[in-house]
This record gives structure tokens, sequence and C-alpha cells, in this order.
């Protein structure tokens, strides 16, 4: 079956999920994968670590993503490379990109003249309406059930906020790792969800096995909040480890980040330190290290391919469908 909104009809898509862009998770393979599987996937520019690695990426895409793919870029001051990675993107020209944590206005202005679709993160209606003036094309609605950098509200209130505060399409992130997860956000009124967690633990995925294993193995329940990775809230997997070096700042870096003349230097560094962290985590082989994830983990139950994945969740979606259908004619 097919999905019909604005997301699958502006990509042509068979159905309205965005692989999300996940910091040391995401890559080409995955790109690739989404796209076979009737989705499409996103990739953060950041997890490439200079511009070369960058553009090179971009090409294997162009050259062998059968699909529509994306790109998130970061648009505040931390991401020193921004301006070399809109002027590759306007160059090479991805179906889309997705800003985080930061004004899009610089993004919109180079990108949308060349037909590059710009999706904003929001997590209220108060940033929905200034990217909304700013000229995006549609807002990632990130949501108090999202991995990494969550938002304080739960999509059940945020989606219907959004629509009343904007005419802009909504894309629902966090959460969904089910079919019948999928049917309830479109319900809400999304065109579609950006999927993260659930494809950590895929054949696609770079991160190493004991990375993979902590997804199948751990659930929901497992996921905790911690400031200790960039000093902002950040969602990761309660290992032992992580319970060991505890969730919150220490005294320092906690009198660094509410110190005004300290606090840009601070936060800087403690975004270095904790993607440093992060880094090591993706790709060691120890459970003693720090897991980025989301509570949609609950869902995922072994290691599988992208095409696996998308057609267990479609299974699902149908299912779901079906069984509304009686309630329906009632």
């Amino acid at each position: 079956m097919t999905i019909a909104t604005w997301l699958t009809k502006s990509f042509s898509l068979k159905y309205p999920i965005i692989m999300a862009p996940m910091f040391l998770v995401s890559n080409e393979e995955m790109l690739i994968a989404a796209a076979r599987s009737g989705i499409m996937g996103c990739v953060p520019a950041l997890n490439y670590r200079d511009t070369q690695s960058f553009e090179k990426a971009l090409k294997n895409l162009k050259e062998n993503c059968q699909g529509s793919f994306g790109v998130n870029l970061i648009v505040n001051k931390s991401n020193i490379h921004l301006k070399a990675q809109i002027d590759l993107c306007v160059q090479y020209k991805p179906d889309f990109i997705i800003t985080s944590l930061g004004s899009p206005k610089e993004v919109i202005d180079a990108c949308k003249p060349h037909g590059i679709k710009v999706f904003c993160d929001v997590t209220d209606t108060a940033y929905a309406k200034k990217v909304e003036e700013l000229g995006a094309d549609a807002i990632i609605a990130v949501n108090s059930g999202a991995g990494g950098h969550a938002g304080p509200i739960p999509a059940s209130i945020l989606i219907p906020q959004l629509l009343k505060a904007t005419k802009l399409p909504v894309i629902s992130a966090g959460g969904v790792g089910t079919g019948a997860g999928l049917l309830s956000t479109l319900a809400l009124g999304a065109v579609g969800v950006s999927m993260g967690s659930p494809f950590i633990a895929t054949t696609e995925s770079p991160v190493s096995d004991d990375y993979k294993k902590a997804v199948v193995d751990y659930g929901a329940s497992d996921i905790a909040l911690t400031t200790k990775i960039s000093g902002t809230p950040c969602t990761v997997i309660k290992t032992p480890y992580v319970k060991k070096i505890g969730l919150e700042q220490n005294f320092v870096e906690s009198f660094l980040n509410h110190n005004k003349s300290l606090k840009k230097y601070a936060k800087m560094l403690t975004y270095y330190k904790g993607m440093k962290l992060l880094e090591k985590a993706a790709f060691s082989a120890s459970y003693k290290t720090v897991w980025c994830a989301g509570p949609s983990i609950e869902f995922v139950e072994r290691v599988e391919s992208t095409e696996q994945i998308i057609s267990r969740i479609m299974s699902e979606y149908k299912s779901a469908y079906e069984a509304m259908i009686p309630l329906k004619d009632a």
C-alpha cells in the first residue's frame, strides 16, 4: 500500500517517513537503503569532519541514491563550516535540508531559489511562526518522544498546536516506531514522521555491534536525559556507565554554564567534549560509553535491514488501519 500526504507527493515517496539525521550514525549507505525502501533519509553535514569529505558524500548520494535525500545543517555559531556546507548544498542540490539549533534564514535565502526545500526543527509555536515568516517549506515538530535533543511537548499536543499556529506542513519527530504509531500521528494532522532510533540497529548502520545490541536490549524505560553531552538535555540509553557518571553536569560545568561572561565558551567546551564522547561511543566496542537514542527503541527487537523495518511498519500500519474500519462504519 502507499500513503498519500504532502510529504509523499512532494518527494515521490511510497511512505511518509524520513529516516532522521543522527549525529555519528547516519551515513550514505543508510540513505541509499531508505530510498530503496520507499522513504527518504537525511544525514548531518557534521558527520563529515571536513568539507572535502562532505562533498564526496554528496557526490556519492547524487550518483547512487535512487530517490530523494536530505542534509541536516546546524545553523548556530558552533558550526564553523556552515557557509561551506551551504555552498556545497547549493552546488549538489539535495532534495531537502533540515535546519537545527538556530535561525534558518541564511539556509532558506541561499537554498530555496535552487529548488531545495527547507524544513526547520521547532519545539513550540513561537519559533514555528518565525520560520514560517522566513519562508520555511515545512516544520519538524520535535516532541517529547524524540531522541537526542527532545522537545518538551508530547506529539498529541504539539502537532495540533502547530497546525493551528501556522499554515506549514508538520512532520512529527519522536516516539514513532510502529505502524500504529505512524497511523496515529497522521491522524493528528501530520504529513509524515521523522524516525531515527529504530534505524540505529540496522545492517546498514555504521555503529558498533555493542551500540546496536543496546538498542535491541534496552527499552523506553531505559532512556534518560543528560546535560553532560552538550549542556542541553539530551536523551541517552541509561547503561551502567551512564548511571556511574551521572546525568547532571558537575558543579564546575554548571557554574561555567550559568556565568554570563564564561557561558559562551563553557557551552562550546561542553559541546566539544560531549561530541567527542559521542564519537567514541558510536564506534567503541565497550558499554562504558554514552549512546544517544530515543524511547522508540522499545519497538526494536533485533538487528534488521532498513527494508525489513519499513516492511514491518507498513504491515502494522495496514493492520491498524483495517482495525479502524468497523469503527468508521458503525
